[in-house]
């Protein structure tokens, strides 16, 4: 399905997520359906829990058994193709790069969106984090019922009133 329309298949979403017993902890997933010539994940992250190995080009591939859902990898992905992803309560947790104007604000209700871009559900934002070190990529941490794991990619933009 991604070769014809650039969305991911539901298979292919579900095949780079960790199982549900993983994601009782946070834990990174990767959206990298081709070989490209990066690797930030794999030189950001502190714990070497993502390898791309000798070939530039190469996927990258997660040990979910060393990851600890920082979400170093989140921001520092110049495809915007991370985001970390918990179960918990029943609710999926998950952190998503986030490059607008304005940002959410903790306690936010905001329209969460799939990867085509429309809305499915609404959310509650958990956190926002923006620091110098994520160099204009903030993380927002929302959460949704846990039924949207696999649907739900980021959040709608707001542009206020």
């Amino acid at each position: 399905m991604i070769e014809k329309t650039g969305i991911p298949s539901k298979a292919q979403v579900k095949a780079e997520f960790p199982t549900p017993e993983e994601l009782s902890r946070p834990k990174a997933v990767i959206e990298c359906y081709k070989e490209i010539p990066c690797n930030p994940c794999e030189t950001s992250c502190p714990f070497d829990a993502i390898t791309v190995g000798e070939d530039i080009n190469a996927r990258p591939q997660i040990d979910f058994d060393a990851c600890t859902g920082c979400g170093i990898c989140v921001y520092s992905c110049p495809g915007l193709a991370i985001m970390v992803a918990r179960l918990k309560n029943g609710e999926a947790e998950m952190k998503v790069p986030y490059e607008f104007t304005p940002l959410p604000e903790k306690g936010e209700i905001v329209n969460v969106v799939d990867r085509r871009g429309d809305v499915i559900t609404e959310g509650r934002v958990l956190n926002v984090s923006k620091s110098a070190k994520q160099d204009r990529t903030a993380l927002v941490h929302f959460a949704v019922d846990e039924k949207y794991l696999y649907d739900a990619i980021s959040i709608e933009v707001s542009y206020g009133s």
